[in-house]
């Protein structure tokens, strides 16, 4: 490998766990959020939705409406499934702690896999069957030995999140001309089409603070986490991309239990540390299997 290939390969590293980090500051920031969570899914989908699209413009200039234009059923498809998992994981932190909530929906990408062999024939190993039995093990030592507050709705949000993700994924796969950030602009679009129609009049009810943390929620932790990814994961093989995003899940629990004292339970840590290891071990698998080939994900 040469020099340059190196430093590109490094760069893109730096950039998927830069957006990880990112992501990681979702459940941490909107813990701080006083509002219910129908304005928190308006104004965030709206702040990231307006970042996303200034981005595209910088980025694309006069080809960008061209990109939305021509997206097609498959990033629609993409853009509601962006948009469902982002309005379940705000919902779903009301019943949930972010530990649960990050841990299932981490296991995306076997369900990906699972959904990927039902729809369109892809061979479903027994590796990755063995890692989603013991994913599936894992949750429910964290949900059957649950401590502190989680209950049915946030447990079913979670799943919503973990497959939402997972169909986006195949989507992408299926889809090949199917381009991440302008699919997840119409998604952050449409999340808060749908905020401010439930929110109604509650929705301008918000403060300079609570604004400051909806601009953090929307534009830092979710746009520019998803410009990071897009632009880094074109540098590297897609099965480290998917591995260095477990960042987030690490970290995401580790910022509320350190600066709010959420802390899951010593259950939540051991179903934790059995659902990455399985996510983590197939995606390795994966990594050795296939040859590398970059998604299509500007």
């Amino acid at each position: 490998m040469s020099n340059g290939a190196v430093a590109t390969q490094r760069l893109g590293t730096v950039l998927v766990v830069a957006a990880a980090i990112c992501w990681s500051l979702g459940g941490l920031i909107a813990r701080q959020i006083a509002l219910d969570p129908w304005t928190i899914v308006a104004w965030r989908g709206t702040i990231a939705a307006v970042t996303l699209l200034l981005f595209l413009l910088y980025r694309d200039r006069g080809n960008t409406w061209a990109l939305f234009r021509d997206m097609g059923l498959g990033g629609i498809g993409v853009a509601i499934c962006f948009a469902a998992a982002s309005i379940s994981f705000v919902i779903a932190l009301q019943h949930a702690t972010v530990a649960l909530i990050l841990v299932v929906q981490s296991t995306a990408p076997l369900i990906a896999g699972l959904i990927a062999w039902i729809w369109m024939g892809e061979k479903l190993t027994w590796a990755r069957i063995l890692a989603m039995a013991v994913a599936f093990a894992g949750i429910l030592l964290m949900v059957g030995k649950a401590e502190g507050h989680a209950d049915a709705l946030g447990m079913t949000l979670s799943v919503v999140i973990a497959f939402s993700f997972a169909v986006a994924t195949v989507l992408t796969r299926r889809y090949a001309h199917v381009r991440m950030t302008p699919a997840t602009c119409l998604g952050t679009a449409l999340m808060g089409a749908i905020g401010f129609i439930m929110a109604g009049g509650t929705v301008f009810e918000i403060d300079g603070t609570d604004f400051f943390y909806l601009f953090l929620f929307g534009a830092v932790q979710l746009a520019i986490g998803l410009i990071l990814f897009t632009t880094g994961a074109r540098h590297i093989p897609a099965a480290q991309a998917a591995l260095l995003s477990l960042v987030e899940t690490v970290l995401g629990a580790f910022w509320v239990f350190l600066f709010l004292g959420e802390n899951p339970g010593i259950y939540a840590l051991y179903g934790g540390t059995l659902v990455l290891g399985a996510v983590a071990a197939n995606t390795l698998y994966d990594q050795r299997r296939v040859a590398r080939q970059p998604l299509n994900v500007a």
